[in-house]
C-alpha cells in the first residue's frame, strides 16, 4: 500500500516537473529571438537594469548585438555609448541605410543618453568621406 502512494507521488512530481521545464522553455527570450529572426520581425533582446549585459536586435533576419558602456551624464550615470556590430555580415544583405535608421531610434528610444558607434562593415555605409 505504501508503495501505491509513493508510486503516486513520483508521478505527481514528474507531472509537475514537466509543466515547468515547458513553461520556461515557452517564456525563453531566447526562443522569442530565433522565431522574430526566422519570420523575417523585428525583436529587442535586453536586460535594461543590467548596464554589463549586451542586448540583441533581430531586424529582417538580420541579428545585431549592442554592448553598453557606462558613463555619466548632467545628473546620473547612464549608458552614454553603444557599439553596434553584427553577429553575420552576409545577413546584412537588403538592409538599407533607412533600416538601420529605424534601429538607432529604436536604440535610443531606449537610450535616450547613448551615442551609437557602428563597427565594420556597418560604419562604411555611413561614411561618406571616402565616395
Amino acid at each position: 500500500m505504501v508503495v501505491v502512494y509513493l508510486f503516486r507521488i513520483l508521478i505527481l512530481i514528474a507531472v509537475i516537473t514537466i509543466i515547468y521545464t515547458l513553461i520556461k522553455y515557452f517564456r525563453n527570450p531566447m526562443r522569442y529571438l530565433a522565431i522574430a529572426k526566422e519570420e523575417g520581425n523585428f525583436f529587442f533582446l535586453d536586460d535594461p537594469n543590467n548596464s554589463k549585459k549586451n542586448f540583441q536586435i533581430v531586424y529582417k533576419g538580420c541579428l545585431f548585438e549592442g554592448e553598453k558602456y557606462l558613463g555619466t551624464t548632467d545628473e546620473s550615470f547612464e549608458v552614454v555609448t553603444i557599439h553596434l556590430s553584427v553577429k553575420n555580415p552576409l545577413e546584412l544583405k537588403g538592409l538599407s541605410r533607412d533600416d538601420l535608421y529605424f534601429l538607432e531610434k529604436e536604440i535610443l528610444f531606449r537610450y535616450p543618453h547613448a551615442e551609437l558607434e557602428w563597427k565594420h562593415p556597418i560604419n562604411q555605409l555611413f561614411d561618406t568621406s571616402n565616395k
